[in-house]
């Protein structure tokens, strides 16, 4: 799409036991409040249920709601806490529920930290905040807390109930870029299924691929308009890499020695949950498709 340019579909990976992740039910995206018209009809082809954005209040605020057929906007009072989950439940027969799952690192808040880079010129205050491994760290910091913060982990667990639940699928989860917050759920998602850990990798770096023209022409503009001296210090923490995501499943072995005890007693999710994940994501036998 061309105003979500990290918008996919989840389906087609294969898990241990030869089944395959039906498309059409689980995808993924960066934020949909750019989506052009030209956008609206391949989005209303979807069937989406669900839209679940993980984005805090005050990015919705600053870069507007989600623009979805069917899908009805959530009134944000200036006064809620910026953490406030909130679900609005679709118009009528065919809409789609809208799901805000807030999801925000105060000590990590990568927006607030590039706000900061950018109003302030001056290159080496700028190169103090994100030289010299800063930015990476901040990013490695943050992926941790995706798997160690408590209200951190209910959001992505109720992400995964809502997946797994009856009529719940087709839905779409996404924050602002589609990498971070967004990669983590994939990356759950995947996992739980049984997905091999290379595959994993391998999709939550597709967003590189997906994303370079933007982070490029991004780049670009803020050297050319002066902003920053050294636009390139802000790549990690405009691109996807490898060792973030492998920071988060260190924490998970780490906190509680493997996924299986992450999924129970992390995000508190039972069997059922992970049951009714697989009856809705994935096809009926060894790659055979399910029943309509």
């Amino acid at each position: 799409m061309r105003g979500a340019v990290n918008a996919r579909d989840l389906g087609g990976y294969r898990t241990a036991d030869g089944r395959l992740l039906r498309s059409g039910v689980a995808l993924r995206s960066d934020g949909l409040n750019h989506v052009t018209e030209d956008d609206l009809g391949p989005l209303r082809a979807l069937g989406l249920r669900r839209v679940v954005d993980l984005r805090s209040l005050d990015e919705v605020r600053a870069a507007g709601p989600d623009r979805l057929p069917g899908l009805p906007v959530a009134e944000l009072p200036a006064t809620a806490p910026a953490t406030t989950a909130l679900t609005v439940e679709a118009d009528g027969p065919g809409g789609v529920t809208l799901h805000h799952l807030p999801l925000l690192a105060t000590g990590f808040d990568i927006h607030r930290t590039l706000r900061g880079a950018l109003a302030d010129r001056d290159p080496d205050r700028q190169r103090a905040v994100l030289g010299a491994g800063r930015a990476a760290g901040m990013m490695t910091g943050l992926y941790r807390w995706f798997v160690t913060d408590p209200v951190a982990r209910e959001r992505f667990a109720t992400l995964l109930r809502l997946l797994a639940a009856p009529g719940g699928p087709p839905l779409l989860f996404h924050c602002s870029a589609g990498k971070d917050r967004t990669g983590w759920a994939a990356a759950l998602v995947l996992t739980a299924l049984g997905v091999d850990r290379g595959a994993v990798v391998a999709d939550y770096l597709l967003t590189n691929e997906r994303a370079a023209p933007v982070v490029d022409r991004v780049l670009e503009d803020f050297g050319t308009r002066g902003l920053m001296r050294e636009p390139e210090l802000l790549l990690p923490v405009f691109r996807a890499d490898p060792d973030y995501l492998a920071a988060a499943f260190e924490e998970v072995g780490a906190g509680w020695s493997g996924f299986d005890g992450y999924w129970r007693d992390g995000l508190g999710l039972d069997d059922a949950v992970l049951d009714g994940l697989r009856a809705n994501l994935l096809d009926g036998d060894g790659g055979r498709p399910a029943a309509p």
